[in-house]
């Protein structure tokens, strides 16, 4: 479909921007799609900007993107951690079409193990964003970690925001970059 306005064709869970909150928008509402990148849509309702995860791209008359993993668990059950920068390669603030690692807002990723019952691995990610005024954090944030949570063998995230340090665009790898027109 080439129209940017939608009609939603069912019930869909969405999330809310900037604040991450879940929220419901119902069959017959219409929306406006603004962006589409990491297999998310960026669209507007009455209410407000709100991100649909790509599972749901039918309810917009759109492909349905599966986010699914095929990485294969290390040697214990651990996830592969070039699987989780992948994922998060697929996260975008809505306003930059370049993705959270190229933009060089994640500082730090690891591993660890659950010492609980459960057991299982749990991923923890520092970033920042583009200025402390930025509103998308909590959306960002939401993001990241239920893309991180489709790799095998993750079964906890914590993605956490940090200011330190400030972010700055030497800061952008080259592809990033080249996508934003700065080379």
């Amino acid at each position: 479909m080439s129209s940017k306005e939608r009609t939603l064709s069912r019930d869909v869970v969405v999330t809310q921007i900037p604040s991450g909150d879940k929220h419901t928008l119902f069959a017959g509402d219409k929306v406006f799609i603004h962006q589409v990148l990491g297999g998310t849509y960026t669209v507007q309702g009455d209410s407000g900007l709100y991100r649909i995860d790509g599972k749901d791209g039918d309810a917009i008359g759109e492909q349905i993107v599966d986010n699914s993993v095929a990485a294969a668990t290390l040697e214990g059950g651990a996830p592969d951690p070039e699987a989780v920068w992948e994922q998060l390669k697929k996260v975008f603030d809505p306003e930059i079409p370049v993705n959270i690692v190229d933009l060089g807002l994640v500082y730090s990723m690891d591993i660890e193990k659950i010492e609980t019952n459960e057991g299982g691995y749990k991923v923890n990610v520092a970033m920042t964003l583009t200025a402390p005024g930025c509103g998308m954090g909590p959306a960002i944030a939401e993001d990241a970690k239920g893309k991180i949570l489709l790799v095998p063998g993750v079964s906890a995230a914590d993605v956490r925001i940090t200011w330190e340090p400030a972010w700055n665009q030497s800061m952008i790898s080259e592809e990033g970059k080249m996508k934003l027109g700065l080379i």
